[in-house]
C-alpha cells in the first residue's frame, strides 16, 4: 500500500512538481495526498489544483501562527498524510507543530549539510572557495537544518559561477535527489 505524502510549498514549487511526477510512476511507494502553502496565490498551489491534486492555503497573517499551524495539521490529518516534505516551503515550523510529526517530515535544501545552514547557500559556497557545493534532503527538527541527513547530491562549483548559474545547476539535481530519497524514506 502507498504511503500518503503532503507537500507544503510557498512559491512555484519546482520540487513539488517533480515530487508529484515521481509519485505518479505506478512503482512509486507514496501518492501526493494534499498540496499546502502559506500563500494561497502561490503559483504551486494553481499548478496543483490544474492536476487536479487536493489542495489547502492559507496565510498566517492576521490569525497568527498556533491557528496557522494548527489548520494546517488538521488538514493534513484529515487528508491522511503519514509524511510531509517540505518542497520550498519558506516558512520556519515551530517546535510544537514539528515535536508533533517527529521524524516524519523531510525538507531539501540547497548546500551539502551541515555546511551552509540557512539562506544564501550558494553565495557562501562561492565565497569560502568550494571546489563543490550541492543539496541534502534532512529530516526536519527544533534546529534549522539540522536533521540527520538522508542523502545528498555534489554539485561542481565552475569557475566564473555565479549563484545564480551555479542555483540552477543544483536544482537539476534536487529534482532528481528528492523524489528518490522521499521513494526510500516512505518504503523503510
Amino acid at each position: 500500500m502507498k504511503k500518503r505524502v503532503g507537500i507544503l510549498l510557498s512559491g512555484r514549487g519546482s520540487n513539488m512538481m517533480s515530487l508529484v511526477e515521481a509519485s505518479r510512476d505506478p512503482a512509486a511507494p507514496y501518492d501526493v495526498a494534499l498540496i499546502a502553502s502559506d500563500k494561497p496565490d502561490a503559483a504551486g498551489i494553481g499548478w496543483a489544483q490544474a492536476q487536479g491534486l487536493a489542495t489547502w492555503a492559507l496565510s498566517p497573517k492576521g490569525i497568527g501562527k498556533p491557528a496557522y499551524e494548527a489548520g494546517l495539521d488538521t488538514a493534513l490529518r484529515d487528508a491522511g498524510v503519514e509524511t510531509i516534505a517540505l518542497a520550498g516551503y519558506m516558512r520556519l515550523l515551530s517546535d510544537d507543530f514539528v515535536s508533533r510529526w517527529r521524524g516524519r517530515i523531510l525538507n531539501i535544501h540547497p548546500s551539502l549539510l551541515p555546511k551552509y545552514k540557512g539562506l544564501d547557500t550558494h553565495a557562501r559556497a562561492i565565497a569560502a572557495g568550494d571546489l563543490h557545493g550541492g543539496c541534502s534532503v534532512h529530516l526536519v527538527t527544533e534546529e534549522l537544518d539540522g536533521g540527520t541527513v538522508l542523502g545528498q547530491a555534489e554539485v561542481p562549483i565552475l569557475p566564473g559561477d555565479t549563484p545564480d548559474t551555479f542555483a540552477a545547476r543544483v536544482l537539476e539535481q534536487e529534482h532528481r535527489l528528492y523524489p528518490r530519497t522521499l521513494a526510500e524514506f516512505v518504503s523503510r
